[in-house]
Formats: C-alpha cells, structure tokens, sequence
C-alpha cells in the first residue's frame, strides 16, 4: 500500500508524540520519586497522634550528615510546626500526616505534592540546594477556611541554621533572703557539638557564659542571685541564647509581707 509523503511525515509525527508523551510519564512517575501514599507506611489513626513520639512535637530534626527530617501535621485549616526550618545544601525527607480531614501539602515552586489523608502517613525526599522561602499550600478542599490554609518553609544558609532550643525552670517567688535559682537548660537538636553564649539579666544583674553542648544533646547553666541583695519585689529576668529568648518575672517576699510592712 502506498503512502502518501504527508500522511506518512504526520504518522511519524504522531508516533514521537506518543512516545514522548510515555517517556514523560515514566519519568514523572519514576525518575523524580514520586510516589502514591500507599501502605508501605505504618498507620496512624488521627486520635494517636499525640501519642506517637514522630508528630506528638512536629518538628525538623538531624538524622545524618546533611540529612534531616520533617515530621508535619495538617489539620483544619493549619500546618504544624510553622514556619518549617531546613539548612541549604540538605536532603529533607517530609514525613506528613493529617488530624482531621483531606489536605494536601504542596510546597510552592518546588515538585513537593503529596495527598495528605486521615490516617496515613505521606513521605517524600527533597533536596534543597539553595537558601530561599517557600509557601506551603492546601490544594485538597478541607472546609470553609480551606483558601487559608497556608505555611511557610524557610531554607537558611547552612552557616545559620540551628536547631537550639531554650527552656527555664524558675520559681515565681522566693521568700526574703533566699537564693532565686533560674534553671536554663539548652538543647542541640544538630548532631555537632554547639557553642553558645548564654547570656541572663534578673533585675540590675547581669551574667554571660560560654557553654557547649553535644550534639544531639542539652546541658543545663544554673544561675544563683541572692534574694537579698535584689530586694523585696517583683523582678523581671531574660535569659537568651542565639535567637532563643525565654522571660518572666520572680517576686522576693509576698503579698501578705508587704500589707503587713504597709
């Protein structure tokens, strides 16, 4: 059978379109890691979790050398934690589960889109090779608030990434002439030794020190003020560490004292 020189140029047009079309499937599906949530992971019912040790604390935390992991909670009309932090030049692998309904997490300018469903646990692998922020977006309908539901990711230089955290044990009151102790443990969420400057002010009194903490681990810096010295009140106290900040304030003597002096 004959062919005509037209026909035959638009069949083998019409055949490299459809190869084309197969190998940019296959690509998408397989080349890029994409994935269908399926039951290669373990459930997780929506009343567990928090009590399961991933999501009870959304967070992101150090794995491996420039590896890390995000644990991330959809839910109406929210993600958790906000804004997500990552260092550049890292493997991020984002492990996504939802409290309520349907969502999905979509990070915005990147191939990182994944159904986020009731019960299971989504998990994609991303490599960030440049600092920059992102938007994370709902594009599954989850409810009245759905075209507010929005996050952040926010991918620091690898010079000024940190996972320190601060928190304070300190007493609201003390009676006259006692000591006021202000506990403040840091902890190091990188698997490198940190070292940081704790600095703390309670009333007119001033403290600084160097303090390194192991990775993966915390230490914790007891500051001691004699009660006397700062004198019956009320006493405001900082205590910072890099961009962590924790504040409050501790009374010397009571009420009861100061009705009685009055």
């Amino acid at each position: 059978m004959k062919i005509h020189q037209y026909e035959r140029l638009w069949l083998i047009g019409a055949m490299v379109l459809i190869v084309g079309f197969i190998v940019t499937i296959t690509y998408g599906a397989v080349g890029l890691g994409i994935t269908m949530v399926d039951d290669r992971e373990a459930t997780l019912p929506p009343d567990d979790i928090d009590d399961d040790e991933r999501f009870a604390d959304p967070r992101v935390e150090q794995v491996g050398e420039d590896e890390y992991e995000a644990y991330v909670v959809a839910m109406t009309f929210i993600f958790q934690p906000n804004p997500i932090e990552v260092p550049a030049n890292s493997e991020v692998t984002f492990y996504v589960t939802s409290r309520d309904v349907i969502h999905s997490f979509t990070v915005v300018g990147t191939n990182t889109n994944t159904m986020v469903i009731p019960g299971e646990v989504s998990v994609m692998t991303v490599e960030f090779d440049e600092p920059g922020e992102y938007g994370v977006v709902c594009n599954e309908y989850c409810g009245s608030g759905h075209h507010d539901m929005e996050g952040e990711l926010i991918v620091h230089p690898e010079d000024e990434f940190t996972l320190t955290e601060l928190a304070v044990d300190a007493p609201e009151s003390v009676a006259p002439g006692d000591d006021v102790e202000l506990e403040a443990t840091i902890d190091n969420g990188l698997l490198e030794d940190l070292d940081v400057t704790l600095e703390a002010e309670i009333g007119d009194e001033t403290f600084e020190e160097d303090v390194t903490v192991a990775g993966d681990g915390s230490e914790t810096v007891t500051i001691t003020v004699d009660g006397e010295e700062l004198g019956e009140g009320d006493h405001d106290w900082t205590i910072s560490v890099d961009d962590e900040t924790e504040s409050g304030s501790v009374t010397v003597g009571d009420e009861e004292d100061g009705g009685d002096d009055s």
